[in-house]
C-alpha cells in the first residue's frame, strides 16, 4: 500500500480505532498490533493543500508558497487570541469566517497531566484522541475561536496549555477529577471571563455542564525509553507495532509522529 500520508483517522469506541491514511488507501491498524509493520519513505513530498511536489514540508505538510499564503498556516492558528479575522487582517476572510468565526469549545483534558485547550465543535472528540488525552471535559462554549482563545490564555495563567509528548508515550497519566478542577478554574478566573463577555457580548460565552469523556488507546506496551523515528534521517521504519496513542505509532524499535510527516509519500506493509 503506497500513497501520500495524512494524519491517522480515529473512531471512538471502547478503544480508539485507527486507520493509516495513504492517499486514497486506508490501512486498519488495531488488528495489526503485535505484528511487524514496515514503513518506507520514497523521498517525495507533496503539498497537502495544492498537491505540488516540494523538497521540504512546512507547517505540517505545506509547500512554501502555500505556507506563505494560506490563513490555515498563520500564527493565529497556534495563538487564537491573536486572530487575524477579528483584527481585520485575515488573508482569507471566507476561510476565516468558516473555520474561526464559529462555535468553539474550551476544554480541560488529561494528556500528560492537566491541560486547557480549545477546539471547534466539529472536532469533538477527534481533537482529544489526536492529543492522546485519556480524559476530556468541555467547560465553556465560545461564539468564536478568538473568544475561546482569550479564555484559554486567561485559564493558562494557572493551568498548563501544552502536552509533554514524551510523557504521554510512557504511560497514561493518573485519573483527574476534571469537573472539580474546572469549577475551581472558572471561579478563580470569573472576573477576567466576565470582562471578555462584557467586550464580546452576553452570547459570546456559555458555561457547560457536560460529563467527563474517558478515552482508551490500543497499547499493549509503553516504551521505557523514548526513541523517535524520523523519515528525513532514516527512510525506513520497521518493527513490531505495540500500540497507538495520539498520532504516534509505538514500535518495539521506537515511536513516530505520523502527523508530522503529512505529505510524505509512504509505502506500508505488514512484514
Amino acid at each position: 500500500m503506497r500513497g501520500t500520508l495524512s494524519k491517522m483517522t480515529t473512531r471512538l469506541d471502547d478503544v480508539v480505532h485507527y486507520e493509516l491514511v495513504l492517499g486514497e488507501h486506508r490501512l486498519a491498524l488495531n488488528e495489526g498490533i503485535g505484528k511487524p509493520l514496515k514503513l518506507r519513505y520514497s523521498g517525495q513530498i507533496f503539498c497537502d493543500a495544492c498537491g505540488r511536489r516540494t523538497n521540504k514540508s512546512f507547517a505540517q505538510g505545506h509547500c512554501y508558497p502555500c505556507m506563505s499564503s494560506l490563513a490555515r498556516c498563520d500564527m493565529c492558528i497556534m495563538k487564537p487570541e491573536t486572530c487575524h479575522f477579528a483584527a481585520g487582517t485575515c488573508r482569507e476572510p471566507a476561510w476565516g469566517e468558516q473555520h474561526c468565526m464559529t462555535g468553539t469549545l474550551v476544554y480541560l483534558a488529561n494528556t500528560s497531566g492537566l491541560k486547557v485547550g480549545i477546539t471547534r465543535l466539529n472536532q469533538v472528540p477527534t481533537r482529544w484522541m489526536d492529543q492522546g488525552a485519556t480524559q476530556a471535559l468541555p467547560i465553556l462554549r465560545a461564539s468564536t475561536r478568538h473568544v475561546a482563545g482569550l479564555i484559554e490564555v486567561t485559564l493558562a495563567r494557572t493551568l498548563a496549555d501544552k502536552t509533554n509528548w514524551r510523557a504521554i508515550l510512557k504511560g497514561n497519566a493518573a485519573p483527574l477529577d476534571l469537573a472539580a478542577l474546572a469549577a475551581t478554574a472558572l471561579q478563580e478566573n470569573a472576573a477576567e471571563i466576565e470582562e471578555i463577555v462584557a467586550e464580546h457580548g452576553d452570547d459570546s460565552v456559555t458555561i457547560l455542564d457536560e460529563a467527563v469523556l474517558d478515552i482508551n488507546y490500543p497499547v499493549t506496551r509503553f516504551p521505557e525509553k523514548i526513541v523517535s523515528h524520523n523519515f528525513d534521517k532514516k527512510p525506513e521504519v520497521a518493527g513490531t507495532l505495540e500500540g497507538i496513542k495520539g498520532q504516534y505509532l509505538l514500535f518495539d524499535s521506537g515511536v513516530i509522529n505520523m502527523r508530522k510527516f503529512t505529505g510524505y509519500e509512504i509505502e506500508a506493509e505488514w512484514a
